[in-house]
C-alpha cells in the first residue's frame, strides 16, 4: 500500500481541452505518463470557462459553446518524485501554464481490490 503524509508538492498544469500530443488529448498523456512513474495519483478538471496568455476567453456558456475549454490536471506526491516528473512535463506542454505549490497531505488512501 502506498502511503504518502506530510508535506508534498503539488504540481498543476493548465492546458486546454483541444490540445493533443500524437492525436490524442495531452491531459490523457500526462495521465498515463504519471501512473507510469509510480506518481501517487492525478486528476483532471474540466472548466467552464477561462482564458490564458493567448486572452482569449473559452466558455461552454450556450450561445458560445467552445471546444476547447480549460482543462487543469493536478498530480500530488512527494518533493522528490514530482521534481522527476517534471522533464516530461517539459516535453509534452508546448503551450500552457505549469505550477508548483508545496501542499500538505492529511489522508490518502485507496480502494482495495476484494479477491474471492
Amino acid at each position: 500500500m502506498t502511503r504518502l503524509t506530510g508535506r508534498a508538492l503539488r504540481v498543476t498544469i493548465y492546458i486546454g481541452e483541444s490540445d493533443v500530443w500524437h492525436h490524442k488529448p495531452l491531459y490523457t498523456e500526462i495521465v498515463h505518463r504519471a501512473h507510469r512513474a509510480g506518481l501517487a495519483g492525478a486528476s483532471v478538471f474540466r472548466g467552464v470557462e477561462g482564458f490564458g496568455a493567448s486572452s482569449l476567453v473559452h466558455t461552454s456558456r450556450l450561445l458560445s459553446l467552445s471546444e476547447d475549454l480549460p482543462v487543469a490536471v493536478v498530480i500530488i506526491d512527494d518533493e522528490q518524485r514530482i521534481r522527476a516528473f517534471l522533464p516530461q512535463l517539459d516535453e509534452l506542454v508546448a503551450e500552457g501554464l505549469v505550477t508548483l505549490d508545496e501542499c500538505e497531505v492529511i489522508r490518502y488512501l485507496g480502494r482495495y481490490k476484494v479477491r474471492s
